[in-house]
């Protein structure tokens, strides 16, 4: 059995670590860096850093991802404004594993396909940000949350993977930030999808929410910020739960 992954998202405007709700009401939550390395001694399996400075729709400058990269030794993933072959691999260059692509990959799919050609698919994360509009029913949305499309998001998952991406990051826009638990339908949908990982994001809360992603949503990895930013509890605290309960976890 793979281990499931416990990972913990930097939201990074204007140089610093923010949280907020529903993709809004941001709260600064310190200096990227230093959020990072606590991570990792905490526990985390890895670190997604992710960009959404609505100022700019530029990736995050290089020596933001060199200065936490060159801080941590487990798996770094960088998103946010990627919209070219180059870029990923400038973020490559400076120490991130992997990016993740969005708004940029709504606007041009074919983007997936030539950025897993020259940097490998374990390299390429779809993120896909959604939101219910009926039962069993989600409509993909684009820039940062705020323009729908026409996609539907297990079609929109399933040719990202046939395009190339890796693993696909689904996060529901209802639940971010409330801390109600992961959309666990919406989880059921997309793995029905694809045969690549998926990471799911979005209102997690606590571990129990976490255990149910795992076992009744079908996520290989968890993604969670505010109950971790807060103190709430540790992504050991959470493993040791889920070990407990017979999920197997990395060390």
């Amino acid at each position: 059995m793979v281990a499931r992954r416990l990972v913990v998202c930097l939201d990074v405007a204007g140089g610093r670590v923010v949280k907020g709700t529903r993709f809004g009401q941001l709260r600064d939550w310190g200096d990227p860096v230093r959020r990072a390395t606590e991570y990792e001694a905490h526990g985390a399996d890895e670190i997604v850093l992710l960009q959404i400075d609505g100022s700019t729709r530029r990736p995050l400058r290089p020596e933001t991802v060199r200065s936490v990269a060159r801080a941590l030794s487990i798996p770094l993933t960088v998103g946010g404004g990627i919209s070219s072959a180059a870029q990923v691999e400038g973020l490559l260059a400076a120490g991130s594993d992997r990016v993740s692509l969005n708004s940029g990959a709504l606007a041009d799919p074919a983007r997936i396909d030539r950025i897993a050609r020259r940097c490998g698919r374990q390299a390429v994360v779809l993120a896909i940000d959604v939101r219910r509009e009926a039962p069993g029913r989600w409509r993909v949305y684009s820039h940062g949350g705020a323009r729908p499309t026409g996609r539907e998001v297990g079609a929109w998952a399933r040719e990202g993977a046939e395009r190339g991406a890796g693993e696909i990051l689904v996060t529901s826009i209802d639940r971010d930030g409330t801390r109600r638990g992961y959309d666990l339908a919406l989880l059921r949908r997309v793995r029905a999808s694809v045969p690549v990982p998926i990471l799911a994001s979005g209102g997690a809360g606590d571990a129990p929410a976490i255990y149910r992603a795992f076992r009744t949503g079908g996520a290989d990895a968890a993604l969670a910020a505010g109950m971790f930013h807060d103190g709430t509890t540790t992504p050991r605290a959470v493993k040791s739960y889920l070990a407990r309960r017979g999920v197997e976890v990395r060390p």
